[in-house]
């Protein structure tokens, strides 16, 4: 019999359907072939630029965040058509125009960089006109890649910069000029080439890069492959493999849509073949690809911007990150295996699937990468973008240990052209995310905003958290999960900080809720993608994954109220006890939501369960006592009848 193995090439289907729900997928494919060759070389160009300057050393910051911006707003208008009317084939004039005026802006900026500096903020009328045109060609490349949502938001906060003073209440302000306010944009480090564009210009491109060169060696399928041998004999097989497989993949990547089309294409039948409905086989992918960006070490790029943020180094970021995100998973498997228990759905059988003996063999050399990246990272003191260059060095080297994980010359110059289209859609993100960080930073919005939630709040962290909850959940529907974060950091992370909420638990929970409106109704896109691959109802798979990423929702809370679930000033068997009273609290959760161990979990008991688990969220001893109380109840009463109930059929 055939063996199960994983295949991450797509189809057109796959694509469409990657184009469909994630607008920065979308781009041109010329017909002419010096154009799609240039664009070829180009790519590698700018890579090779971030490649080199990792080792050597980067220019001085502004002109090493312009040039930055400038060859991503050169790629965004040589790969997105002006609306969606517009050929994918050919490439107007009016295009070329804008990408090579893009490269001005920076070229103005290396010319006259002695005069910048030695104006010292106090803009010219040259500057003006050059740092208008950067604001607008920012304004459109956004728009082209992430749609309207983030393009109007940002809009609406230079109308605020420049009206505001004429607002009543706490939100008005002294009143700025369009030269004052372009002065913040185009020549601070506080605005377009801010804090959010160095990440991207440095750590997120290199990341990008190290992603698309494993890909190269095959590490999809192997992590895939690794997946099917651990996982797939077991209850619920299918879809354990596609929570571990995507979690790892999503880790990297960054894209929870192009992971879940990715892997789905793969993991999504299996589970509709085992007995899974099309929703729950839709919301188990998204849930796992979506929760990729929490998952040490590489979190999708949100380490390396949160890091930069609040001061803290990316070692630490993803130690704290480390127990949230293992229990977000915990809860999404546990969950699986007892929908699998209480429908009877049987895994794989073991003669189907891949040895792991065979494909560590295979392809277990591609793991020297990652722990040689981790070493680095956290014992030897060196700076992540040198770590990510050597792993990237390293990850080449090893490659070449086996025919099947080689990469030939082609392989890795494609690589590094689509690292750079890669970053396109991040680059223009966290540079029209800095036009609206510098009006909250010059106008003091983001101080009144904190002000303005801890007064809904009142004196309560819950209530503050709810409302901080929502302000992220409304804004990451219409946004990418990075500049969501990077605008609600700015402007809810700080009431959090004022109610002694430790910094990194506050841009955590701030991220996650930024994370979790890719599966949240009515805007739900992960999800939505995972629908298409599946053929479910798209509301009825966000809805699911609502449910499975249950724990994922109270986790944030338990970090904030539990600061040790973060291994903050905390001592080891503290930490320890903090771990396990935490699983079994998403234990508990998943036995609210599922009804089902052995037997039925009559409804007093789910409800009682669920309350158990809420006890468990804080680091009082007693509560723990009464959650663990619950807990044990809840299994003798599941044992006491050994008999099985019968099939679970919905």
């Amino acid at each position: 019999m055939a063996e199960v193995r994983a295949d991450n090439q797509l189809g057109q289907e796959q694509i469409d359907i990657i184009e469909k729900y994630d607008k920065e997928q979308k781009t041109r494919s010329f017909d002419k072939k010096i154009l799609v060759e240039l664009l070829y070389w180009a790519c590698i160009a700018i890579s090779l630029y971030h490649f080199i300057t990792a080792y050597v050393g980067a220019p001085a910051t502004l002109k090493h965040r312009s040039l930055h911006v400038s060859m991503m707003l050169f790629l965004s208008f040589i790969l997105y058509p002006i609306n969606n009317k517009a050929s994918r084939k050919k490439l107007p004039a009016y295009d070329m125009i804008l990408a090579v005026l893009s490269l001005c802006i920076t070229l103005y900026v290396w010319v006259d960089y002695p005069n910048i500096i030695a104006r010292a903020g106090i803009i010219n009328t040259m500057d003006l006109i050059v740092g208008t045109v950067l604001v607008l060609l920012v304004l459109d490349a956004s728009r082209r890649i992430s749609g309207w949502p983030l393009t109007i938001l940002a809009f609406v906060f230079i109308l605020y910069g420049l009206f505001g003073k004429n607002i009543p209440g706490i939100f008005a302000h002294r009143g700025y000029d369009w030269k004052s306010l372009v002065n913040q944009f185009f020549i601070s480090t506080d605005g377009i080439y801010g804090t959010s564009v160095g990440v991207a210009a440095s750590y997120i491109f290199l990341f990008i890069l190290f992603g698309e060169i494993m890909n190269k060696c095959g590490m999809g399928q192997f992590f895939n492959d690794v997946s099917l041998a651990l996982a797939g004999s077991s209850m619920g097989g299918p879809a354990k493999v596609a929570v571990i497989a995507s979690g790892f993949l999503g880790s990297i990547n960054g894209s929870a849509i192009a992971n879940v089309v990715t892997t789905g294409t793969f993991t999504i039948p299996l589970m509709k073949k085992t007995g899974y409905s099309k929703e729950f086989a839709g919301a188990v992918e998204a849930t796992a690809s979506v929760g990729g960006q929490i998952l040490p070490p590489v979190m999708g790029a949100a380490a390396f911007i949160m890091a930069e943020m609040i001061g803290i180094k990316y070692s630490k970021i993803i130690i704290y990150a480390a127990i949230p995100a293992i229990l977000y998973y915990i809860g999404i498997i546990i969950q699986v295996h007892l929908r699998a228990l209480k429908k009877d759905l049987h895994g794989i059988p073991k003669e189907e699937l891949p040895k792991l003996g065979d494909i560590m063999k295979d392809k277990g050399h591609l793991l020297i990468p990652i722990v040689f990246l981790l070493v680095m990272l956290l014992f030897t003191g060196r700076t992540v973008i040198f770590s990510a260059f050597l792993t990237i060095v390293v990850t080449i080297i090893v490659s070449m240990f086996r025919k099947s994980t080689r990469m030939s010359i082609k392989d890795l110059l494609d690589a590094f052209a689509s690292g750079a289209k890669g970053t396109v859609s991040v680059a223009m993100a966290c540079a029209i995310v800095g036009i609206i960080i510098a009006v909250t930073s010059i106008t003091g919005f983001g101080l009144n905003m904190a002000n303005a939630i801890i007064l809904l709040g009142g004196t309560s962290i819950l209530a503050t958290l709810l409302f901080t909850m929502i302000t992220c959940m409304i804004l990451g529907m219409g946004l990418p999960s990075i500049p969501s974060y990077l605008i609600t950091t700015t402007i809810a992370a700080p009431a959090l900080v004022k109610l002694g909420i430790p910094v990194v638990a506050a841009h955590l929970f701030v991220f996650y809720f930024a994370m979790f409106a890719n599966l949240t109704p009515p805007v739900a896109l992960a999800a939505f993608a995972a629908a298409g691959v599946s053929g479910g109802d798209p509301m009825k798979t966000g809805f699911t994954s609502v449910k499975l990423a249950l724990a994922g929702f109270i986790v944030p809370y338990m970090f904030v109220f539990n600061n040790e679930l973060l291994l903050l000033n905390t001592t080891l068997p503290v930490a320890i006890r903090i771990a396990i009273t935490s699983v079994i609290g998403v234990v508990m959760i998943g036995l609210a939501v599922e009804g089902y161990f052995r037997r039925k979990v009559p409804m007093l008991l789910r409800i009682a369960s669920f309350i158990g688990a809420m006890l468990l969220i804080t680091a009082d001893v007693t509560q723990d006592i009464i959650g663990i109380a619950i807990m044990a109840v809840l299994l003798i009463q599941q044992f006491t009848n050994k008999k099985k109930d019968e099939i679970v059929a919905s």
